[in-house]
């Protein structure tokens, strides 16, 4: 373009300079940034094997039997109410022949009681049911009324609604019976087979801890793959383009894939390339302020000179007609002329070309120049900045084949976690503890399945037998109430009445002839089943039976679980179990030669410093970027001082704002044309026609190219005297900031790298911990965890008095409450019965 207006030029300049301030603040911010926090995808995902052997832990079920379990376990609190008897247990297991009998009794006073009275109901109801018997075979009892009284009715219904109370309280308490007999016998089964599966479970944790242990070390290839991936890049690549300059070229990155050294390098090209870009772009600028203020001063110098020439050679030819106008219109001939005789006398050259400044010294300031190809330059040193990301790829190549080996030497190390885990060798004893439990549990348990079998047995039987008894009370009651209901006179016989009498009695005969057998499997399951829960559930719940075992001296010798377990020295069951319980590994309660510190063996720094310490001492040189070389400094200080700011462009605005000719010629031209109207001397009119072409022949062959010289001249000086001011200023400021840049670009090129590698390290680094903080959270938690050990106790009180104890308890209360309740129910059936056969006397 020849040239731009001031006001563009000055906007132009602006907003470079702004550009120029929003880069270096961009880069100061970049260089003070922190790393960008981790994305979702820098969390590693470990398969979920773990260990496949496990102890599920049970819990205690709700039921809705839950109100009658409370209400016998604050029956057998009653009954037996001392604490775990620690003397006569030491006793028993050290020296069993000198327990003395008065010692259990004493402890067991409470079932003692209960014995004894279960003594005297086994003989004292069997003995009065053979008095009764005696009796009736003499017909004293159950027999009939001797005499109608007006009180039998209400003492009939009495009886009726005793009977009937009686009756539902046994029915109840059989259905309750029958529940947890069922219920026993449903938990008992599994509960027996869970002892030897659990123990045969736990074994097979301790034999599969060096599997888990390699498994977990194996895991140790996820986050290497990562780490190789993020080095080497396998993400998707895309087109990079950049910021065009407005130069010939038009820069685009290559494509290219995420890896270390690639995204430092486009890292360290993004943050640069704003401040590089507007240098850049500022030296275009002040290029072309070169090249267009060389031209437009060319322009002004050559217009000048030929505006001067048009000058000196319009001069003599107005000068002759002017003379000749005002002679013809000075003529007395010609009509109404004095009006414009004024104009004509004007008629005088106006501006002076000859009086400008010269800018021929500016001229052969600048001649030769440029002597530099500016756009080449440029696109050179754009060139070069936007070949970092790929120097960095080279300069990087052999740190990120480092880092490699360093990944696989960490492999070896992680090994040592495997290697050196000491459990197989001191796993043995608990493994063989384990193994003696499972073997000598197996013959008790059988019994204890077998006496299971024969208790449902009895306890069935005997619930039948106790519905039986019901069904002849309620089939008593119903026909005897039936048939006094169609009894007219009470001294007649009616047979349904008879009929509910016999049932009556044949309840009474069964109560009497199966309640000592009734009471003999009550208190048989009530002094096995309360004392699991008074003397083991109870204290098992309160641990007061692991405070026991850790007392030394209270187990013999042979039944040392500390030393049987390998225990620490230190440590016992009790807090072994919370060890356990609490998540401990197996490692930390057993008692080992040689200490093994897993927290020591998963600190982050033994496995990550030969990789930390090579990136931190990674240094590249990414190459020099030139953006002015020597020679095109030269041309631009040339420039600056080639005195354009010196010339005085007012002189040229003022002489512009003259005409070229003081008269308008046209103007001129168009009065004489209208005074040529008014003339009646046709050789007048004639003169004056010829003049007034006359002007307008020389307003458009001299003026009009002067006029256009003119405003030629006008868009230079003008372009000059807008750039002349802020001429040294933008060359100074220009070369001060491709100083600059050239000089930051390194230091800033370093820092980008140096921060870009630590945010790397530190990313890097996440993956390391994670993976061992997941290995020292699988060892202790899962796979060479001793929770299973304290979850296989948990599950032992659970199954003995969740599971089983308290519905055996339930069952004893349960049949308990219907022997009980017989007594009553043959009293009531008995007193019943004479009510339902025929008066012998009826009193009126």
């Amino acid at each position: 373009a020849d040239g731009a207006p001031g006001s563009l030029l000055a906007t132009a300049g602006a907003m470079r300079a702004a550009g120029l301030l929003l880069a270096w603040a961009l880069l100061r911010a970049a260089a003070s940034q922190q790393c960008h926090p981790s994305s979702p995808g820098g969390v590693l995902r470990f398969t979920d094997r773990h260990a496949e052997i496990r102890v599920p832990a049970l819990h205690r079920v709700p039921s809705s039997l839950d109100p009658l379990y409370g209400l016998v376990r604050r029956c057998l609190d009653l009954i037996q109410q001392n604490p775990l008897p620690t003397e006569l247990l030491r006793t028993v297991l050290n020296d069993p022949g000198s327990v003395q009998t008065s010692q259990v009794v004493q402890y067991e006073l409470g079932y003692v009681v209960c014995a004894a009275v279960a003594l005297l109901f086994t003989v004292a109801v069997p003995v009065a049911g053979m008095c009764f018997c005696y009796c009736r075979s003499r017909r004293r009892c159950g027999g009939r009324l001797r005499a109608h009284r007006r009180s039998l009715g209400c003492r009939r219904r009495c009886l009726l609604a005793c009977l009937s109370f009686t009756s539902l309280v046994i029915l109840v308490s059989v259905t309750c019976a029958f529940v947890t007999s069922q219920r026993v016998k449903g938990q008992m089964e599994p509960g027996l087979g869970a002892v030897p599966s659990t123990l045969r479970t736990l074994r097979q944790h301790l034999a599969n801890v060096p599997q888990g242990v390699q498994m977990v070390v194996d895991k140790f290839e996820v986050p290497r793959k990562q780490i190789i991936s993020d080095l080497a890049g396998k993400h998707g690549a895309g087109q990079h383009p950049e910021l065009a300059l407005g130069m010939d070229a038009v820069l685009t990155a290559p494509r290219c894939l995420a890896g270390l050294s690639r995204s430092v390098g486009l890292s360290i090209h993004a943050q640069l390339k704003a401040m590089t870009y507007a240098a850049l772009a500022d030296l275009q600028d002040r290029a072309r302020d070169l090249q267009t203020s060389l031209h437009h001063l060319q322009i002004v110098h050559r217009t000048a000179r030929a505006l001067a020439a048009a000058r000196a050679e319009l001069e003599p030819a107005l000068r002759e007609r002017r003379h000749r106008v005002v002679a013809l219109l000075d003529d007395p001939r010609c009509t109404s002329c004095a009006s414009v005789l004024g104009r004509a006398q004007g008629l005088q050259l106006g501006a002076d070309y000859g009086k400008v400044p010269s800018v021929e010294k500016v001229l052969k300031a600048l001649a030769g120049l440029p002597r530099s190809d500016f756009a080449e330059m440029i696109h050179q040193g754009n060139g070069t900045f936007n070949s970092i990301p790929e120097l960095a790829v080279e300069r990087m190549a052999q740190v990120i084949q480092d880092l490699r080996a360093d990944l696989a030497r960490t492999a070896e190390k992680v090994q040592s976690i495997a290697d050196g885990f000491p459990l197989p060798d001191y796993t043995r004893p608990v493994s063989e503890a384990l193994e003696e439990a499972e073997h000598r549990s197996q013959p008790y348990l059988r019994e204890a399945e077998r006496f299971e079998h024969y208790r449902w047995i009895a306890g069935t039987v005997l619930c039948s037998i106790i519905l039986l008894i019901l069904a002849c009370n309620v089939m008593g009651m119903a026909l005897g109430t039936y048939g006094l209901s169609k009894r007219e006179d009470p001294s007649d016989y009616e047979c349904r009445g008879e009929a509910g009498a016999k049932f009556l009695l044949v309840g009474v005969g069964l109560a009497f002839l199966f309640s000592w057998l009734l009471i003999l499997l009550v208190f048989a399951t009530f002094l096995v089943g309360g004392n699991i829960q008074t003397l083991v559930c109870r204290n098992w719940v309160n641990q007061e039976i692991y405070k026991f075992i850790d007392t030394p001296g209270n187990l013999p010798p042979s039944m040392n679980l500390t030393r049987q377990l390998n225990l620490r020295r230190d440590s016992n069951l009790s807090s072994a179990y919370r060890e356990c319980k609490s998540g401990a590994g197996l490692w930390e309660v057993l008692q080992l030669d040689s200490s093994y510190d897993l927290d020591e063996h998963l600190k982050a720094p033994k496995y990550t410093a030969d990789f930390q310490k090579r990136l931190g001492d990674f240094t590249a040189d990414l190459g020099e970027v030139r953006l002015l070389r020597s020679e095109g400094r030269q041309d631009l200080e040339t420039f600056a001082r080639s005195g354009v700011d010196e010339v005085d462009y007012g002189r040229f605005q003022e002489e512009m704002e003259n005409p070229v000719v003081q008269t308008s010629l046209p103007g001129l031209a168009r009065n004489l044309e209208g005074l040529q109207k008014m003339q009646r001397n046709s050789t007048v009119a004639g003169r004056l026609a010829a003049e007034a072409r006359a002007l307008w022949h020389m307003q458009n062959s001299t003026v009009q190219s002067q006029e256009a010289l003119v405003a030629k001249l006008g868009e230079s000086v003008q372009f000059l005297s807008h750039l002349a001011p802020h001429l040294k200023e933008r060359v100074r400021r220009t070369l001060a900031t491709t100083a600059s840049v050239e000089a930051r670009l390194p230091v800033q090129a370093q820092q980008i790298l140096r921060q870009e590698l630590g945010c790397f390290t530190r990313k890097e680094l996440r993956y390391f911990s994670q993976y061992l903080n997941w290995v020292g959270q699988t060892l202790r938690e899962d796979v060479a965890s001793c929770q299973p050990l304290a979850t296989a106790l948990d599950n032992g009180r659970v199954i003995l008095c969740d599971r089983i104890a308290e519905p055996w308890n339930a069952f004893w209360f349960s049949l308990g409450c219907c022997t009980f309740f017989l007594i009553p129910s043959i009293i009531f059936a008995v007193r019943l019965t004479k009510h339902f056969r025929p008066i012998r006397n009826r009193l009126m």
